[in-house]
């Protein structure tokens, strides 16, 4: 068989392999975390969220609230460049929202235990 009659054979298991994969993934829930935005960000969702006095003061006094906050920790951006090492946990991120949250910047620092949102700011 020459390569023009087999390709069209190989094309069409190509497309049911990759649809039947996407639908057990989707199924399953799988999600991949592999780059460095990602894993920050699950590590985060997963722990338990403290609020500092400085971060409840802003909630109550602004529109933004908890779930909005959750909507960040999930689709936010790290600014990975200026993380910070801490002595008492492992590391500060700054986060910024996405789409219509893109103006509020969120400072959390990532303990062992504990996710601490310890400022929010809007622009």
């Amino acid at each position: 068989m020459t390569f023009k009659r087999r390709l069209p054979y190989f094309l069409g298991g190509l497309i049911i392999g990759i649809i039947l994969v996407n639908f057990i993934w989707k199924k399953k829930g799988t999600e991949f975390n592999y780059g460095p935005n990602s894993r920050v960000l699950k590590n985060l969702s997963t722990k338990e969220r403290v609020y500092s006095d400085n971060a409840l003061m802003i909630l109550n006094s602004s529109e933004i609230d908890t779930a909005n906050i959750s909507q960040i920790l999930k689709n936010g951006n790290v600014d990975l460049g200026n993380k910070i090492k801490l002595d008492s946990c492992f590391y500060q991120y700054n986060i910024q929202g996405r789409k219509e949250l893109k103006n509020v910047t969120l400072t959390v620092i990532n303990c062992e235990s504990s996710a601490i949102v310890e400022d929010i700011s809007i622009e």
